[in-house]
């Protein structure tokens, strides 16, 4: 009878503890793994179908598991760095219970691996960019003039727009896209905003990164601009949008927004527009025209 007891409470707490899975999402990564002699696999194909069948089973026990992506190169820096062989599954398991908690990660809620490996990157993206436009904003230092902090108060004025850009928005569900020519490359920040019953939500790590984004424009006086989209029950969609210009935005036109939604931002092609869609004049921010010298 107490072996049965000892037998159910380590069910119980296999329920109970959120474990992590480390996922090699492309090829690439999966060859870069087959060096080590204790990494078993063969397959990419054979290792992602028995990743999806762990999932679903754990997810059957009523198991919460985490899945991140696993990075070879950060792997074998990590352990470079923590003095661990590389080739040991207990590394492995070390680097991965870390990335539980710095890495990219979604919540596994039994959707197919097709749908979650393409949200995975797409997170690790979202992360990198908030992490490359925070180094660059903490890089810029104080104002020679007046000694503020120029990223400080670049994301303050970064927050104050969005605050205005979603308060004068129409109602309904809405998405914006920033993007802002830095080097080596335009960064490019998505915000989803959904509306319901009035009541706004957001995800504040999606929220922040593009307020970050945002910021780095305008400390920088970078090109760049954003454009919002909104979408109701009973309305066709409307596209509007800005131009970074100092530190505020300058309203594009009609023609200025549809040429700029309906261009690839990393190729520059031409894509086809959408039926029943409004690209319009965006509303009035309630902003002043800043006057010239210095300010942030």
């Amino acid at each position: 009878m107490a072996h049965q007891d000892h037998q159910t409470m380590r069910r119980v707490l296999r329920r109970e503890i959120a474990g992590t899975i480390g996922l090699l999402t492309d090829e690439y990564d999966f060859r870069a793994m087959r060096r080590y002699r204790t990494f078993t696999f063969d397959d990419h194909t054979t290792y992602l179908r028995q990743v999806e069948a762990l999932l679903k089973t754990r997810a059957s026990q009523g198991s919460h598991t985490t899945v991140a992506l696993f990075d070879p190169q950060e792997y074998a820096d990590f352990c470079t760095e923590a003095g661990l062989d590389p080739d040991d599954p207990y590394s492995r398991t070390r680097f991965t219970a870390e990335l539980a908690t710095t890495g990219p990660s979604l919540p596994y809620d039994g959707q197919a691996l097709a749908d979650l490996v393409p949200a995975l990157v797409d997170e690790a993206v979202r992360q990198a960019t908030w992490e490359y436009a925070s180094t660059l904003l903490a890089r810029l230092g104080p104002c020679a003039s007046c000694g503020e902090d120029i990223g400080r108060a670049a994301f303050t004025r970064a927050s104050g727009l969005l605050v205005r850009i979603l308060d004068t928005a129409p109602p309904g569900n809405r998405q914006l896209v920033c993007s802002v020519s830095a080097t080596p490359e335009t960064l490019v920040s998505v915000l989803h905003v959904d509306q319901d019953d009035g009541t706004t939500e957001l995800d504040e790590a999606e929220a922040l990164e593009f307020t970050t984004v945002l910021a780095l424009g305008i400390a920088t006086q970078s090109p760049g601009g954003l454009v919002m989209r909104t979408s109701a029950p009973g309305t066709v969609d409307r596209v509007y949008g800005w131009r970074l210009r100092g530190e505020g935005l300058q309203p594009l036109t009609a023609g200025e927004v549809f040429n700029a939604y309906c261009t690839d931002i990393e190729s520059g092609d031409l894509i086809s527009p959408e039926s029943d869609v409004d690209y319009s004049l965006p509303p009035d921010l309630g902003e002043e025209e800043q006057p010239p010298g210095h300010h942030h």
